[in-house]
């Protein structure tokens, strides 16, 4: 890309998610386990995070693993849960000093203690840190999510503390784990694959969305120029008709 294609600060969306696809099929190309694919694939995490924070995205998720990723083979998510300890333990302190807020959403039941100690000490030391708020996304899936809010809501109107005819958009917000958040502008995903795979459903509905060819370890920088160079080519109408917001 040349330097007068890069997204000014005004042209950068707020809110970026990424569905990283494509470690296992890097790996499986160069004859490696996938488990080097998994590795690579924590590098593009740093680059993207770096990249992100230089070009102003105020927010990054990630869709690390998600609630049917489980059904891998024992020895592969063996592998993914030693690498995301490896991550925790090395990576924070670097965040931390980039002004990085961390936050871990999803399901945390299935985590062995150790990691959910060391995500809880992550989000409690970059809680204050406002140059980025990157958002993990772990053992989360987008329909589990929105049926987790649905029950809080309807167990607070049976019990009597909640009107049913009170229940909007904006309280069914409240009850999701990004709450407080803003809405994704723009959803990638790597690999060429095109879904969304579960991922941020409510949050996504107004999303942009990108799909590159790109396997996630070989993303960087220069492809999330150019998905912004892209995102800034839509005509974002949310609904109504152009130049009628």
């Amino acid at each position: 890309m040349s330097p007068t294609n890069t997204p000014g600060p005004a042209s950068v969306p707020a809110h970026v998610a990424v569905i990283m696809d494509g470690n296992g099929r890097w790996a499986q190309a160069r004859g490696l386990p996938r488990t080097a694919g998994h590795k690579q694939g924590a590098e593009a995490v740093r680059r993207t995070l770096i990249g992100a924070g230089d070009l102003g995205i105020k927010y990054l998720t990630l869709f690390g693993f998600s609630a049917e990723n489980w059904r891998r083979p024992e020895s592969e998510i063996s592998a993914l849960m030693g690498l995301l300890r490896i991550y925790l333990r090395s990576e924070i302190a670097e965040l931390h000093s980039r002004g990085a807020r961390v936050r871990v959403i999803g399901d945390m039941s299935r985590f062995a203690p150790d990691i959910t100690a060391m995500i809880a000490q992550a989000e409690d030391l970059t809680r204050h840190n406002t140059a980025i708020n990157l958002t993990i996304a772990l053992n989360y899936g987008g329909r589990q999510e929105i049926t987790a809010a649905a029950r809080t809501l309807a167990q607070e109107a049976a019990a009597g503390r909640l009107d049913p005819k009170a229940i909007n958009e904006a309280l069914f917000e409240t009850c999701l784990t990004t709450a407080g958040m803003p809405d994704p502008d723009l959803l990638i995903r790597t690999s060429g694959e095109q879904r969304v795979s579960n991922f941020l459903l409510w949050q996504c509905a107004y999303a942009e969305m990108i799909f590159t060819d790109t396997l996630w370890p070989d993303f960087d920088r220069h492809h999330l120029e150019e998905a912004i160079v892209e995102f800034n080519r839509r005509q974002r109408r949310f609904g109504a008709v152009a130049g009628a917001r």
